[in-house]
């Protein structure tokens, strides 16, 4: 298959206000930005890879490496799911409301002043559910006109990338693709394909055909507001019964064993918490491709807008980095989800990221934080 030459925004990807949250990078966003955000990339036919975690992307994340780096991958990530706001709420981190992604594709196909009427292509799905979402579209969204789909049957991703699909959705001029295989496979599959695809936003959303083809009802929206859409998706969608128990004791542990004792701690410690003014020493270093820094002081959501310069900077140079922290006095989610970030880009770069003299409140972070895959050699 031929790569499709898509624009690369680092500068917007380092821009970010991204948080961790047990491991995945959340941005702390609206939906009104994240709308914006969308018709921005439709707009300037900028590749947006939107990814919607929820509380089963966070548990079968700890265990499956390419799961979670799809959504470290991913342009916009956005907290689909109540239990990470409750997470993140009581960590004291920014964010607002759950923004799940079905209604931020409602949001969009309902807009009232659209300037563009959105062409979205449906790939996946049940036999005949793709067909009628495809055919009911444009009833229930007057921002929206569907732009093609393909049911390509239950096969792995891999399978599912076919030349032939490719060519198909490309040739549809869509603007966003909606990818409906199950979560780890719809990721898995987008990743796979993503520098194939022409079309500027992709999301796998697995319950947004159903709810556009009819064949699965929405929750009523305070249901959504109290946490509880999975009851009514139980209700509707019985076999998701087992998932969701499953979840709720991972969830349990995760409480548990990360986020309660990170409150606990920021609680207990947050007069003692030196918020002393961060500063960044470059070791002097004789390899031209790789540049060792030495971070002392307090790296938190308000303090990093110099190290975000210099992670930037060595994207762009294409450096290895070594990071001393034997200096640091503490770090946050925020430090965590640059980091997320600047891993992202020297993965994709074929460059490194290493830690060294890690304190012990500091690597505790990064354990309560879900980020101990970091350290990792």
């Amino acid at each position: 298959m031929k790569v499709i030459g898509k624009k690369f925004l680092m500068n917007d990807d380092y821009n970010r206000d991204l948080y961790c949250i047990c491991g995945l990078p959340f941005d702390a966003i609206t939906s009104i930005e994240a709308a914006s955000k969308v018709i921005e990339s439709v707009e300037n036919r900028n590749q947006c890879f939107l990814s919607t975690p929820n509380l089963n992307f966070l548990i079968a994340c700890e265990k499956d490496v390419d799961f979670r780096d799809s959504v470290i991958n991913s342009e916009l990530s956005i907290a689909d799911g109540m239990p990470i706001i409750w997470i993140a709420r009581l960590l004291g981190l920014p964010f607002q409301d759950r923004i799940a992604g079905s209604s931020l594709f409602e949001q969009l196909g309902k807009a009232t002043d659209a300037k563009k009427i959105l062409k979205v292509f449906f790939f996946g799905g049940e036999e005949g559910i793709a067909k009628r979402a495809c055919e009911k579209i444009a009833q229930l969204y007057p921002a929206m006109r569907c732009g093609g789909y393909i049911n390509p049957g239950f096969y792995s991703a891999y399978e599912m990338s076919k030349t032939e699909y490719i060519q198909i959705i490309n040739a549809s001029q869509s603007d966003f693709l909606v990818v409906s295989l199950g979560a780890r496979k719809g990721q898995a599959w987008i990743e796979n394909n993503r520098n194939f695809l022409s079309v500027p936003v992709i999301s796998h959303l697995g319950a947004v055909i159903n709810f556009v083809a009819g064949s699965v009802k929405r929750s009523p929206i305070i249901m959504q507001k109290m946490g509880l859409e999975w009851l009514w998706r139980i209700k509707e969608e019985p076999n998701l019964w087992r998932r969701y128990l499953h979840d709720g004791f991972a969830l349990i542990r995760l409480l548990v064993n990360k986020v309660f004792p990170y409150a606990l701690w920021m609680k207990m410690n947050r007069r003692h918490i030196s918020y002393e003014k961060p500063v960044i020493e470059k070791v002097a270093n004789s390899q031209s491709n790789e540049v060792h820094l030495r971070l002392l002081g307090s790296f938190h959501q308000e303090a990093l807008e110099e190290f975000r310069s210099i992670l930037r900077d060595l994207a762009k140079n294409q450096q290895n980095l070594i990071l001393d922290l034997s200096g640091v006095s503490y770090i946050d989610s925020a430090f965590l989800g640059l980091i997320l970030i600047h891993r992202k880009h020297c993965v994709s770069l074929g460059k490194t990221i290493e830690f060294k003299h890690i304190p012990t409140d500091v690597r505790k972070i990064f354990n309560w934080c879900g980020a101990n895959f970091l350290l990792e050699a």
